[in-house]
């Protein structure tokens, strides 16, 4: 197992101007105590399961064309065109399904085809034990951030943040490049090359330079988890967020949540990707922005935080490695 860190330069702006492009050094780092999953090579296989929504063969398809046009192998997981209401099949299928992929020797990366809803009520019934000898990446985000979260609580092996099948443009020759880049750097984490990312600049951000492991995902997935046996650990780590469909107010309270339990006291930096808000009902308004909702909240802890970061329910939603080393830059221009 390649147990090597890449350590990903996250720079970020702290003045308001438009998008810029730094270039971003990665440097290895055999420090951390979290296990890396071999990167792919060509001919590795990457197995399709949909452990929480609803999707069908031809909605996979491009991501499946796509993915062997990279040298992969795919194997469909018995969930695809399975349907149970709004799940990818009964609790049970969707269960099955994903732990043939956990324990499938011949699968070197698990692709999650969609978020939705479905994980949480299966994670507690998965068996990890042949997992946690030969781990493997597995990829997705939204509600899979259930998975990211276990995987960091229980076993610390590092796992990717970023888009799924339902994701992966249908016309390749005329996608947007954002959604090309996006979807490349998919290719990129499971493969091993250097990443590195640039956020516009923002006058609500605050300086500094740190490193540490990085950890997180949706906002309200990992509210719903505390207490549980996939509680977030986020001390000494760089936390990012990103949320979508929720009301100003939904997101202070759930912001809320993480300080009084203590999850935003001891980082070693906040991230803050996109947030689509819901519309204020009318004489309901909040009365604060999402910058203002995140500062009130950490006054009096002193880590780097950077918005407007390019991950989240939106277009430019780049591929993260939860559990890898990262250093965060985040400094004014000149």
């Amino acid at each position: 197992m390649n147990r090597k860190h890449f350590l990903s330069s996250f720079i970020a702006a702290a003045t308001v101007m438009p998008a810029f492009k730094t270039l971003a050094k990665t440097v290895e780092n055999e420090g951390s105590s979290f296990k890396i999953p071999p990167y792919l090579k060509q001919g590795d296989m990457i197995g399709i399961t949909s452990p929480a929504g609803y999707i069908n063969a031809e909605q996979i398809q491009p991501s499946v064309l796509l993915m062997q046009s990279w040298g992969f192998q795919i194997k469909i997981g018995e969930t695809i065109g399975k349907r149970d209401f709004t799940y990818g099949g009964t609790d049970k299928e969707r269960l099955a399904d994903f732990q043939k992929m956990l324990d499938d020797p011949g699968v070197k990366a698990i692709m999650c085809a969609r978020g939705g809803y479905g994980f949480i009520r299966i994670i507690d019934q998965l068996d990890f034990s042949s997992f946690k000898k030969r781990p493997k990446w597995i990829i997705g985000f939204s509600d899979i951030t259930v998975l990211h979260c276990h995987l960091t609580k229980n076993y610390g092996i590092a796992s990717i943040h970023a888009k799924m099948c339902n994701s992966f443009p249908d016309n390749w020759a005329k996608a947007e490049p954002i959604q090309i880049e996006t979807i490349l750097s998919i290719k990129s984490a499971l493969t091993g090359e250097q990443m590195g990312y640039a956020a516009p600049a923002n006058s609500n951000n605050r300086l500094g330079k740190v490193d540490g492991i990085l950890v997180g995902g949706n906002l309200s997935i990992i509210e719903t988890l505390a207490g549980t046996d996939s509680d977030l650990d986020t001390k000494d780590k760089m936390l990012f967020i990103e949320d979508t469909g929720e009301y100003l107010y939904s997101i202070d309270r759930m912001l809320w949540n993480l300080k009084r339990s203590g999850k935003l006291k001891n980082l070693k930096a906040l991230i803050i990707g996109g947030f689509k808000v819901k519309p204020d009902d009318a004489d309901e308004e909040f009365g604060k922005t999402i910058y203002e909702i995140v500062l009130e909240k950490v006054t009096e802890y002193k880590y780097p935080i950077a918005f407007d970061f390019p991950v989240g329910h939106q277009r430019n939603n780049y591929a993260l490695k939860c559990g890898v080393n990262h250093v965060l830059e985040v400094n004014e221009l000149g």
